[in-house]
């Protein structure tokens, strides 16, 4: 068994949205101070780095991240490159065989430089979702930080998403990962409050 982890790694410097809460982490005891051991902080956005979108992110009457449920972000998994694409859509999956899929991973490949955020990304189209609901998809996964463009205001792909009853994986790191048949782990932890969670995805191949 290979594990495969797609997680973004979280340090100083790791780029966020625009304006959004940076990463942070600092040591509030140390060792010397308590004679026994080091106790650190995390500060951050619940978007940093790769991490799940819940509902109320862009829905004030959607989920949040404990009302999930926990076999969306486990199970078997199809990565498929799309990369040179502007957008995705359903017919830029229609040729593919999603018998026994429940996650659909979209290597798209246009955040390059994933020390800086991007300024333009490939994103979904509204008719993605719909169409890999019927298909028996229940997680959208991208390697870029949202399924909507950078700009959008109206978020169409967020609402089609959710409309589909799909769950939304964003930032993973698909960039050595080859097309194939994965299981994929991608747990967030059970925030009673939040709009989304970072999270540690893993990918484990079959193989």
């Amino acid at each position: 068994m290979k594990i495969i982890d797609i997680s973004q790694k979280l340090h100083h410097g790791t780029p966020v949205w625009p304006g959004d809460t940076p990463y942070s982490f600092q040591l509030n005891w140390t060792k010397e101070q308590t004679g026994s051991v080091n106790v650190g902080q995390l500060t951050m956005s619940t978007h940093t780095g790769t991490h799940i979108d819940a509902p109320y992110h862009f829905d004030h009457n959607g989920k949040k991240v404990a009302d999930l449920p926990l076999e969306r972000f486990i199970g078997p998994a199809l990565v498929v490159n799309v990369s040179g694409k502007t957008s995705i859509g359903a017919e830029d999956v229609q040729h593919l065989d999603l018998t026994e899929i429940s996650k659909l991973l979209l290597k798209t490949s246009s955040w390059e430089n994933k020390s800086e955020f991007p300024s333009e990304i490939t994103f979904l189209q509204e008719d993605l979702a719909p169409y890999l609901m019927q298909q028996g998809v229940d997680l959208i996964g991208v390697d870029v930080p949202s399924v909507d463009p950078i700009d959008s205001k109206n978020l169409p792909a967020h609402h089609s998403i959710e409309n589909s009853h799909i769950q939304i994986l964003e930032g993973i790191v698909l960039d050595e990962v080859e097309e194939g048949i994965y299981d994929l782990i991608a747990l967030p932890l059970p925030l009673t409050e939040a709009d989304g969670c970072p999270v540690r995805a893993i990918l484990i191949d079959r193989t």
